[in-house]
Protein backbone atom coordinates (compact mmCIF):
# COMPACT_ATOMS: atom_id res chain seq x y z
CA UNK A 1 0.00 0.00 0.00
CA UNK A 2 1.48 3.75 -1.05
CA UNK A 3 0.47 6.95 1.17
CA UNK A 4 1.08 9.87 0.01
CA UNK A 5 3.43 12.59 1.98
CA UNK A 6 0.40 13.90 4.21
CA UNK A 7 -1.11 10.14 4.46
CA UNK A 8 1.91 8.85 6.03
CA UNK A 9 2.61 12.49 8.17
CA UNK A 10 -0.95 11.77 9.87
CA UNK A 11 -0.45 8.30 10.79
CA UNK A 12 3.09 8.51 12.47
CA UNK A 13 4.01 10.30 15.75
CA UNK A 14 5.08 13.67 14.86
CA UNK A 15 5.55 14.99 18.94
CA UNK A 16 6.82 13.72 22.16
CA UNK A 17 4.30 15.14 24.36
CA UNK A 18 1.83 13.42 25.82
CA UNK A 19 -0.88 16.10 26.25
CA UNK A 20 -1.30 15.93 22.60
CA UNK A 21 -2.58 12.45 22.80
CA UNK A 22 -6.05 12.33 23.94
CA UNK A 23 -7.42 10.02 26.78
CA UNK A 24 -10.89 10.06 28.57
CA UNK A 25 -11.35 11.69 31.36
CA UNK A 26 -11.14 8.63 33.87
CA UNK A 27 -7.57 7.72 32.42
CA UNK A 28 -6.43 11.19 33.01
CA UNK A 29 -5.06 10.74 36.47
CA UNK A 30 -3.65 7.63 35.67
CA UNK A 31 -1.80 8.72 32.38
CA UNK A 32 -0.83 11.84 33.74
CA UNK A 33 0.36 10.35 36.63
CA UNK A 34 2.94 8.10 34.75
CA UNK A 35 4.02 10.98 32.53
CA UNK A 36 5.29 12.93 36.00
CA UNK A 37 7.21 10.09 36.89
CA UNK A 38 10.81 9.38 36.08
CA UNK A 39 9.58 6.31 33.89
CA UNK A 40 7.48 8.55 31.67
CA UNK A 41 9.76 11.18 31.38
CA UNK A 42 12.73 8.94 30.22
CA UNK A 43 10.32 7.20 27.98
CA UNK A 44 9.54 11.02 26.24
CA UNK A 45 12.89 11.62 26.23
CA UNK A 46 13.81 8.63 24.01
CA UNK A 47 10.70 9.59 21.38
CA UNK A 48 12.54 12.47 21.58
CA UNK A 49 15.66 11.21 20.42
CA UNK A 50 14.26 8.96 17.93
CA UNK A 51 12.97 11.71 16.04
CA UNK A 52 15.88 13.49 16.16
CA UNK A 53 16.96 10.72 14.37
CA UNK A 54 14.71 10.68 11.85
CA UNK A 55 12.88 7.68 12.50
CA UNK A 56 9.29 6.92 11.41
CA UNK A 57 7.27 5.99 14.88
CA UNK A 58 3.63 4.60 14.91
CA UNK A 59 0.64 5.36 15.41
CA UNK A 60 0.10 9.13 16.01
CA UNK A 61 -1.95 8.54 18.69
CA UNK A 62 -0.67 6.01 20.90
CA UNK A 63 -3.05 6.36 23.51
CA UNK A 64 -6.18 6.17 21.38
CA UNK A 65 -7.32 3.20 23.06
CA UNK A 66 -7.91 4.83 26.30
CA UNK A 67 -9.41 7.89 24.27
CA UNK A 68 -12.56 5.01 22.66
CA UNK A 69 -12.55 2.89 25.91
CA UNK A 70 -12.98 4.46 29.07
CA UNK A 71 -12.13 2.64 32.63
CA UNK A 72 -16.09 2.59 33.20
CA UNK A 73 -16.82 1.24 30.17
CA UNK A 74 -14.24 -1.76 29.71
CA UNK A 75 -16.18 -5.18 29.64
CA UNK A 76 -12.99 -7.12 28.13
CA UNK A 77 -10.00 -6.41 27.80
CA UNK A 78 -7.83 -7.94 24.48
CA UNK A 79 -3.94 -7.93 25.23
CA UNK A 80 -1.42 -8.07 22.19
CA UNK A 81 2.19 -7.01 21.95
CA UNK A 82 2.58 -3.65 20.27
CA UNK A 83 1.63 -1.92 17.45
CA UNK A 84 1.54 -3.14 13.62
CA UNK A 85 5.20 -1.61 12.16
CA UNK A 86 3.66 -0.89 8.58
CA UNK A 87 2.84 2.05 7.28
CA UNK A 88 -1.03 3.27 7.45
CA UNK A 89 -2.11 0.09 9.76
CA UNK A 90 -1.25 1.06 13.14
CA UNK A 91 -3.79 3.87 14.81
CA UNK A 92 -3.80 2.79 18.69
CA UNK A 93 -6.30 0.46 18.92
CA UNK A 94 -4.47 -2.97 19.63
CA UNK A 95 -4.86 -5.67 16.11
CA UNK A 96 -7.40 -2.77 14.42
CA UNK A 97 -6.13 -1.34 10.99
CA UNK A 98 -7.74 1.85 9.56
CA UNK A 99 -11.07 1.41 6.81
CA UNK A 100 -9.95 0.26 3.48
CA UNK A 101 -6.55 -0.69 4.63
CA UNK A 102 -5.86 -4.18 3.48
CA UNK A 103 -6.02 -7.22 6.46
CA UNK A 104 -2.95 -7.90 8.30
CA UNK A 105 -2.54 -11.61 8.80
CA UNK A 106 -3.09 -11.74 12.33
CA UNK A 107 -6.25 -9.35 11.84
CA UNK A 108 -7.79 -12.13 8.97
CA UNK A 109 -7.36 -15.03 11.85
CA UNK A 110 -8.87 -13.11 14.73
CA UNK A 111 -11.67 -12.85 12.33
CA UNK A 112 -11.65 -16.50 11.01
CA UNK A 113 -11.80 -17.65 14.63
CA UNK A 114 -14.50 -15.26 15.48
CA UNK A 115 -16.13 -16.82 12.31
CA UNK A 116 -16.04 -20.23 13.45
CA UNK A 117 -16.24 -19.42 17.14
CA UNK A 118 -19.78 -17.11 16.82
CA UNK A 119 -20.99 -18.07 12.94
CA UNK A 120 -20.05 -14.35 12.03
CA UNK A 121 -19.04 -13.19 8.65
CA UNK A 122 -15.65 -11.82 7.32
CA UNK A 123 -15.79 -7.66 8.00
CA UNK A 124 -16.96 -5.86 4.69
CA UNK A 125 -14.01 -4.55 2.60
CA UNK A 126 -13.08 -1.28 2.19
CA UNK A 127 -15.46 -0.62 5.05
CA UNK A 128 -15.33 -0.92 7.60
CA UNK A 129 -12.77 -3.59 6.66
CA UNK A 130 -10.04 -4.52 9.43
CA UNK A 131 -11.08 -1.46 11.89
CA UNK A 132 -12.18 -2.37 15.23
CA UNK A 133 -13.00 0.73 16.63
CA UNK A 134 -16.66 -0.67 17.17
CA UNK A 135 -15.63 -3.19 19.91
CA UNK A 136 -13.75 -0.26 21.35
CA UNK A 137 -16.50 1.93 21.23
CA UNK A 138 -18.61 -0.97 22.90
CA UNK A 139 -16.43 -1.52 26.02
CA UNK A 140 -13.72 -3.83 24.44
CA UNK A 141 -10.48 -1.77 25.54
CA UNK A 142 -7.77 -2.93 22.41
CA UNK A 143 -4.27 -2.48 24.15
CA UNK A 144 -0.48 -3.85 23.44
CA UNK A 145 2.05 -4.22 25.86
CA UNK A 146 4.16 -1.56 24.18
CA UNK A 147 2.31 1.22 22.74
CA UNK A 148 4.59 2.50 19.94
CA UNK A 149 6.80 1.14 17.19
CA UNK A 150 9.29 1.98 14.39
CA UNK A 151 8.68 1.53 10.87
CA UNK A 152 9.88 -2.01 10.05
CA UNK A 153 11.44 -2.73 13.15
CA UNK A 154 8.56 -4.97 15.15
CA UNK A 155 9.07 -4.70 18.96
CA UNK A 156 11.48 -2.19 18.93
CA UNK A 157 10.01 -0.01 21.82
CA UNK A 158 10.25 -2.93 24.05
CA UNK A 159 11.43 -2.20 27.66
CA UNK A 160 11.41 1.64 27.02
CA UNK A 161 8.79 2.58 29.35
CA UNK A 162 5.63 1.63 28.20
CA UNK A 163 5.27 -1.44 30.22
CA UNK A 164 4.82 0.32 33.20
CA UNK A 165 2.10 2.07 32.00
CA UNK A 166 -0.01 -0.52 30.40
CA UNK A 167 0.76 -2.59 33.95
CA UNK A 168 -1.01 0.11 35.46
CA UNK A 169 -3.90 -0.18 33.23
CA UNK A 170 -4.53 -3.83 34.18
CA UNK A 171 -4.14 -3.40 37.71
CA UNK A 172 -6.71 -0.17 37.54
CA UNK A 173 -9.18 -2.66 35.40
CA UNK A 174 -8.53 -5.27 37.92
CA UNK A 175 -9.18 -4.01 40.95
CA UNK A 176 -12.25 -1.96 39.64
CA UNK A 177 -16.07 -2.76 40.72
CA UNK A 178 -16.72 -4.29 36.79
CA UNK A 179 -16.22 -8.32 36.36
CA UNK A 180 -14.17 -8.00 33.11
CA UNK A 181 -12.75 -11.05 30.42
CA UNK A 182 -9.10 -10.66 29.98
CA UNK A 183 -7.49 -12.40 26.48
CA UNK A 184 -3.90 -12.56 26.37
CA UNK A 185 -2.84 -13.55 23.05
CA UNK A 186 0.78 -14.10 22.91
CA UNK A 187 3.97 -14.75 25.45
CA UNK A 188 3.91 -11.43 25.81
CA UNK A 189 0.74 -10.82 26.58
CA UNK A 190 0.79 -14.16 28.54
CA UNK A 191 3.16 -12.52 31.39
CA UNK A 192 0.72 -9.68 32.20
CA UNK A 193 -1.49 -12.62 33.91
CA UNK A 194 -0.63 -12.22 37.65
CA UNK A 195 -1.76 -8.47 37.12
CA UNK A 196 -5.56 -9.59 37.44
CA UNK A 197 -7.43 -11.18 39.92
CA UNK A 198 -8.33 -14.42 38.52
CA UNK A 199 -10.98 -15.22 41.35
CA UNK A 200 -13.34 -12.20 40.05
CA UNK A 201 -12.38 -12.01 36.64
CA UNK A 202 -12.35 -14.35 33.58
CA UNK A 203 -8.68 -14.80 31.75
CA UNK A 204 -8.60 -16.66 28.46
CA UNK A 205 -4.98 -17.21 27.07
CA UNK A 206 -3.99 -18.82 23.56
CA UNK A 207 -0.83 -18.11 21.46
CA UNK A 208 -0.44 -15.22 19.11
CA UNK A 209 -2.87 -14.80 16.32
CA UNK A 210 0.18 -14.33 13.63
CA UNK A 211 0.46 -17.14 11.15
CA UNK A 212 3.90 -18.19 12.66
CA UNK A 213 2.14 -19.15 16.04
CA UNK A 214 -1.91 -19.54 15.56
CA UNK A 215 -2.06 -23.24 14.84
CA UNK A 216 0.62 -24.08 17.50
CA UNK A 217 0.77 -26.06 20.82
CA UNK A 218 0.31 -25.31 23.73
CA UNK A 219 -2.99 -23.26 23.15
CA UNK A 220 -3.59 -22.64 19.03
CA UNK A 221 -5.21 -19.10 18.63
CA UNK A 222 -7.12 -20.79 16.11
CA UNK A 223 -10.00 -23.02 17.35
CA UNK A 224 -9.49 -21.21 20.96
CA UNK A 225 -13.05 -20.19 21.12
CA UNK A 226 -12.21 -16.63 23.05
CA UNK A 227 -14.87 -15.40 21.58
CA UNK A 228 -17.88 -17.45 22.84
CA UNK A 229 -16.67 -18.38 26.24
CA UNK A 230 -16.52 -14.67 26.41
CA UNK A 231 -19.98 -14.22 25.58
CA UNK A 232 -21.30 -16.69 27.58
CA UNK A 233 -19.52 -15.38 30.59
CA UNK A 234 -20.67 -12.12 30.54
CA UNK A 235 -24.52 -13.41 29.81
CA UNK A 236 -24.01 -15.27 33.18
CA UNK A 237 -23.25 -11.71 34.64
CA UNK A 238 -25.78 -10.52 36.61
CA UNK A 239 -24.76 -7.14 36.35
CA UNK A 240 -24.25 -7.89 32.62
CA UNK A 241 -26.36 -6.20 30.35
CA UNK A 242 -29.51 -8.10 28.76
CA UNK A 243 -30.36 -9.80 25.80
CA UNK A 244 -28.25 -9.53 22.30
CA UNK A 245 -26.25 -6.31 23.29
CA UNK A 246 -23.21 -8.54 23.99
CA UNK A 247 -22.47 -10.16 20.75
CA UNK A 248 -22.12 -6.21 19.46
CA UNK A 249 -17.97 -5.70 20.08
CA UNK A 250 -17.36 -8.43 18.21
CA UNK A 251 -20.22 -7.77 14.77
Amino acid sequence: MTLFPEELAASQLQVAQSAAWSVARGWRPLVDAFFQRPEGDRLLAYFRQRLAAGAVIFPSQPLRALELTPPEAVRLVILGQDPYHRRGQAHGLAFSVPPGVPLPPSLRNIFKERQRDLGLSMPVFPEPGGSLTAWAQNGVLLLNTCLTVEEGSPNCHRGQGWEVLTDHILQKISLGERRTVFMLWGSQAQEKRGLVDETRHLVLSANHPSPLSALRPPVPFLGCGHFSKAKEWLLGLESAPAGGSLGTPFA
